[in-house]
């Protein structure tokens, strides 16, 4: 069977390997060295200054960046499930916050936020997603955030990229908190959760941390001495060194090419077949396609062709599916899975099939 979702994606072989060692104690100086080059890889990676690793899912890292760095009011920026999130995160500790709610296909308006801004000056922390994965949306954070900085240096943003990292060069400059999670680009099974920080993070979090389990200045003191304030992910720590080891032999930047190479062919070969891809500006994490037949199309595909897509969510449940381009893919997984979905449609009467997704996506891909 094809594991086409986004998230969890699947773990190669040689990180499987990798993590079969047997277990090693967290509270040792053998795992203190593996835990400090994982580090060290992962700032690289997320081209900040300082990164945090904590067992849970992404969920853990937006709650704990949400509780460590808002003291007086968020802006919540909501296209969908994880953008509802925060403002869930923020209700479950009573933090106040504004929210900019949008159709799940649209991404965040940067004007819409200067006004925000401009009318409220007790938010000082900003929430949004880089990717929304609902629907597959790419929001323009970098200019929100380079927005937010120049109306207030002081103002926190918190950076859902739990299916952006690893996906697309996301520019930091001006982003406090970037949350990601290991069961997507990282290609790891789920329960590893990260958090790359500004200085302007690290200061705000050392000055009035939050929280027990999720109090970040504990976590900090503890990590920047290669160890962990509670019991560490170890398996997951060593797998995430292995890729992270292998992606930096190949390229960070190749990575980056590759997936939006394999996104754009995708998205020209679902056009081709008459599929509307969903978002208004698609991010290059996956391809959502708007469609009647979409939960029927779904389950040809893994009845008759072993390929397991995602649906979607809520109001669009039965009709978005969503084809995975997170991580390292072998060459005929996307084609094997394009052909599915024109075969499926073949099969629902409404086109024939003639290997048209095929083509176009080798020729866009390829040419």
């Amino acid at each position: 069977m094809l594991l086409l979702t986004p998230g969890p994606t699947p773990v190669p072989e040689a990180i499987r390997v990798a993590m079969s060692e047997p277990t090693i104690h967290h509270r040792t100086p053998e795992f203190e060295e593996i835990f400090a080059k994982t580090r060290e890889l992962l700032k690289k990676f997320f081209d900040m200054p300082e990164v945090l690793m904590l067992a849970s899912s992404g969920t853990g890292a937006m709650e704990a960046s949400v509780l460590n760095l808002c003291q007086k009011k968020a802006l919540v920026i909501n296209a969908g499930k994880f953008g509802e999130r925060f403002g869930k995160i923020c209700d479950a500790y009573q933090i106040p916050y504004q929210e900019l709610k949008y159709d799940w296909d649209t991404p965040s308006s940067v004007d819409d936020v200067e006004k925000a801004l401009k009318n409220d000056s007790d938010i000082d922390t900003i929430c949004v997603q880089v990717c929304e994965s609902a629907g597959g949306l790419r929001h323009p954070v970098e200019a929100i955030a380079k927005l937010a900085k120049a109306h207030n240096p002081e103002i926190s943003i918190i950076a859902d990229g739990i299916t952006a990292v690893g996906v697309e060069k996301i520019d930091t400059t001006n982003i406090d908190a970037l949350v990601s999670g290991s069961q997507k680009a990282f290609m790891l099974p789920p329960g590893l959760a990260m958090i790359g920080l500004s200085a302007h993070a690290m200061t705000k979090i050392q000055a009035a941390s939050r929280g027990f389990y999720f109090n970040l200045a504990t976590e900090l003191k503890n990590q920047q001495k290669n160890t962990t304030a509670w019991t560490a992910p170890t398996t997951l720590v060593i797998g995430l060194k292995a890729i992270l080891e292998s992606i930096d032999e190949d390229g960070i930047k190749q990575l980056y090419a590759d997936t939006a190479a394999r996104a754009k062919a995708t998205r020209e070969a679902l056009k081709t077949l008459g599929l509307k891809i969903y978002p208004k500006v698609p991010a290059n994490s996956m391809s959502a396609v708007l469609d009647d037949d979409a939960a029927t199309i779904r389950k040809i595909l893994k009845q008759k062709y072993h390929v397991n897509i995602a649906g979607g969510q809520e109001h669009i449940k039965t009709t978005l599916f969503r084809i995975n381009h997170m991580g390292i893919f072998e060459g005929y997984e996307i084609p094997w899975t394009l052909n599915a979905i024109e075969l499926a449609l073949d099969e629902l009467g409404r086109r024939p099939y003639d290997g048209s997704a095929n083509r176009v996506f080798c020729e866009t891909l390829y040419k």
